[in-house]
C-alpha cells in the first residue's frame, strides 16, 4: 500500500514510474527479469546476459540486412507474351561492295582513285597483270587524264549515284504474301554506302504488322548483288571489301542501322531463313542497374539508343579531329573529301572502334528492343531450277549461282520475350526483415520500440523539470531570508516586552500553532 500510495504521489507530481515499474509493464521480452525489486541474484544475472546477447545478434543481424539493402541487388526476371499481333521489325540491308564500277567516271576516278586503291599516287594503275581484262581496258580509258579539266566532288553525290540501286538488286519482294516493291525501301547510307530499309516507319508509311508466326508471314525476297559491278581488288582499303553478298541488320524504328558492326552476313547461292523473336529487355536506373533513363541531349536523334548514341560520338569525333563528316553521318559539317576518308577519317573511325573505348561511352537505355534470330539456309539454285531461273532473268545459269540470294525473314511465333530487371531487396522487404529479426531475438515491435522512447522521454522531462524548480526554490529561499532579516530588525526596534504589554485577549488557544500545545500569548511564540 505504501509503494502504490508514492506511486501516485509520484504520478501526480509528473514523476514517471520507477524502472522497474515500467520493465513489469514492457512489452520487450526479458526486460521484467532484469529490473525487478529482487535483490541482484543470479536470476537476474542470467537474463542480462541473454539479453545482451540476443540484442548484440540482432544488431549483427540487422547490419547484414542493411549492407545488403544498399548493395542494390536485382534480379532478372523472364517471360514470354502471346499476343494476336506484332510489329514487324526494320530489315536493313547493304551491298558489300559500295561503289558499282560501271558508275564510276573519269572524274571520280581522278578524285577518288587513290581512295578505292585503282589508281596511286601518280594517277596510275598499280597492277595490271592483277586486273581482268576487259576490266583494265575500261580503266585505263578512263584513267588517261591528258588534257582533263576535273570538276568538283563530293563524297556524298559519289555514293548515292554509284552506288547499287534497289531497282536493279530487288528480283522479287513479297511481306505476308503480297508483292512488295522497291518503293516500300527507304534508301540509308551507312559506311557501306548506299543500303536500303524496309518497313522503316518514316516517310508517312505506318511500321507493317503480321498476324502469323512462320515462313510466309514476313518478308521474302529475291536479291541479285551484281558481282559483275564489283571494284577490282588490287590492295586492302576500308571502301571495298573481299566478300560477295549483302549484310543485313533487323533493328527496331526507332533505332538507326549500325550495320557495320551489328549485321550479318548473307551469301549468295543460297536461301537464307532467318527466325526472329521479338525481346523487350526493361532495365534499372542506378543504383539498381546502369541504364540511362533520360532522354537523349543530340541535334540528330530524338530517341536515345546505343546505336544513336555511337554514331552521334563518332561523328563529333571525327568533326573534332578532321574538321569533316563521312557520308553517312547527321549533321551539318562538310563531307570529308577523298584524301580527308585516306589520310584522317578512315584511320581515326578504325582507331575509334577498335581501341579508344573511353571516348564513346553509350549507356544503355532502359527500355530496349531487340531481335533474336536463328539462321539456316539451303542451296540455290537446284540442278532443278537453274535453267528456269536463268530463262527468267535473263541471265546464265553460272551468273545464277554467283548472284542470286533469297532472303527469308519471320517470326518464329506470335510472342515475344521479356526480359525485365527488378529489385531483388526493397524497403519493405528490409523492414519486414528487421522486424522479424526483432520478434526473433528480443520480442520487440515497432511500439515496443515507441515505449521505450516515451519512458526515456519522460525521464529526461521529469528530471529537466525538476532542475529547473530547484533553481527556482533556491532563489525563493533566498527571498525569505531578506524577509526574516526584515523581522529581526523589527524586534530590535520593538523588543519583546513592549509586546507583552497588550490586551489579555490576544492570545491563541492551545494545539492552534505547531509544537505549542498549551495556551499562550503571540509574544511566546514570536519572542
Amino acid at each position: 500500500m505504501m509503494d502504490l500510495k508514492v506511486d501516485e504521489e509520484e504520478v501526480e507530481n509528473g514523476q514517471p514510474v520507477s524502472i522497474e515499474a515500467f520493465a513489469s509493464s514492457s512489452t520487450l521480452h526479458g526486460l521484467s527479469h532484469i529490473f525487478s525489486y529482487e535483490r541482484l541474484s543470479i536470476k537476474r544475472i542470467f537474463w542480462t546476459l541473454c539479453f545482451l546477447g540476443s540484442l548484440a545478434l540482432l544488431v549483427f543481424v540487422c547490419n547484414e540486412r542493411i549492407q545488403l539493402y544498399f548493395c542494390y541487388p536485382h534480379v532478372t526476371k523472364l517471360d514470354e507474351v502471346a499476343t494476336t499481333h506484332m510489329t514487324f521489325p526494320a530489315v536493313t540491308f547493304c551491298n558489300l561492295n559500295e561503289f558499282r564500277f560501271s558508275r564510276v567516271t573519269k572524274n571520280d576516278l581522278y578524285h577518288a582513285g587513290e581512295l578505292l586503291a585503282l589508281l596511286n599516287s601518280r594517277y596510275e594503275i598499280p597492277d595490271t597483270q592483277m586486273a581482268d581484262e576487259k576490266q583494265l581496258e575500261i580503266l585505263q580509258e578512263k584513267a588517261n587524264f591528258r588534257h582533263f579539266k576535273p570538276k568538283p566532288f563530293n563524297m556524298r553525290e559519289f555514293s548515292d549515284r554509284a552506288g547499287h540501286d534497289i531497282q536493279e538488286m530487288l528480283l522479287s519482294c513479297f511481306f505476308r504474301g503480297e508483292p512488295c516493291g522497291p518503293d516500300d525501301f527507304k534508301v540509308v547510307f551507312t559506311r557501306y554506302g548506299k543500303c536500303y530499309t524496309f518497313n522503316s516507319g518514316q516517310s508517312d508509311k505506318p511500321p507493317l504488322i503480321t498476324m502469323k508466326g512462320g515462313t510466309g508471314n514476313g518478308l521474302e525476297m529475291m536479291l541479285d548483288i551484281q558481282q559483275d559491278e564489283y571494284l577490282p581488288v588490287w590492295g586492302e582499303t576500308d571502301e571495298t571489301s573481299f566478300e560477295a553478298g549483302i549484310k543485313v541488320q533487323i533493328h527496331s524504328q526507332d533505332e538507326p542501322p549500325f550495320i557495320d558492326q551489328l549485321g550479318f552476313g548473307v551469301a549468295p547461292g543460297f536461301q537464307t531463313f532467318v527466325s526472329c523473336q521479338e525481346q523487350r529487355l526493361l532495365y534499372l536506373p542506378p543504383p539498381w542497374g546502369q541504364c540511362k533513363s533520360v532522354t537523349m541531349e543530340s541535334e540528330f536523334y530524338d530517341t536515345y539508343s546505343i546505336t544513336a548514341c555511337r554514331i552521334d560520338c563518332e561523328t563529333r569525333y571525327l568533326v573534332e579531329n578532321c574538321n569533316c563528316r563521312m557520308v553517312h553521318m547527321p549533321g551539318d559539317a562538310p563531307y570529308c573529301t577523298p584524301e580527308q576518308y585516306k589520310e584522317c577519317a578512315d584511320p581515326a573511325l578504325d582507331f575509334l572502334v577498335e581501341r579508344d573505348s573511353e571516348f564513346c561511352v553509350c549507356e544503355m537505355p532502359c527500355n530496349v528492343t531487340r531481335y533474336g534470330k536463328e539462321l539456316s539456309m539451303v542451296k540455290i539454285p537446284s540442278k532443278a531450277s537453274a535453267k528456269y531461273l536463268a530463262k527468267k532473268y535473263n541471265k546464265s545459269e553460272q551468273y545464277i549461282g554467283e548472284n542470286i540470294l533469297v532472303l527469308d525473314i519471320f517470326f518464329e511465333a506470335l510472342n515475344y520475350e521479356t526480359i525485365e530487371q527488378k529489385k531483388a531487396y526493397e524497403v519493405a522487404g528490409l523492414l519486414g526483415d528487421i522486424g522479424g529479426q526483432m520478434g526473433l531475438f528480443i520480442g520487440a515491435s515497432i511500439l515496443t520500440v515507441l515505449e521505450l522512447f516515451d519512458y526515456a522521454y519522460e525521464v529526461i522531462k521529469f528530471r529537466l523539470c525538476r532542475r529547473a524548480k530547484c533553481q527556482k526554490k533556491h532563489k525563493g529561499n533566498n527571498s525569505d531570508k531578506g524577509v526574516a532579516l526584515s523581522l529581526d530588525d523589527v524586534k530590535r526596534h520593538n523588543p519583546c516586552e513592549n509586546i507583552r504589554g497588550h490586551p489579555a485577549g490576544m492570545t491563541y488557544t492551545a494545539n492552534i500553532l505547531p509544537h505549542h500545545p498549551a495556551r499562550g500569548t503571540f509574544e511566546d511564540f514570536t519572542c
